[in-house]
């Protein structure tokens, strides 16, 4: 898997456990939830800084995003 998938992975599996639509999420992002959706098939990987962003609006670290699952537990 790779890095862009294993993001996409983790970003859906967070939102979902946080209770978020990727509506409300997009909003809290500032983002478009097209967008959003985009991120979680990995079809395109976001920046830096959204990436931070996410991580913020999740309360984890970047570091938590981009690492396998099953390397977390």
């Amino acid at each position: 898997m790779d890095l862009k998938e294993i993001l996409s992975t983790n970003l859906r599996q967070m939102r979902n456990e946080s209770g978020r639509t990727q509506e409300e999420m997009a909003h809290v992002l500032g983002i478009s939830s097209r967008y959003l959706g985009s991120i979680e098939r990995a079809k395109v990987s976001p920046s830096v800084t959204l990436l931070g962003t996410f991580a913020s609006a999740l309360g984890v670290s970047a570091c938590e995003l981009i690492t396998p699952a099953k390397s977390r537990r």
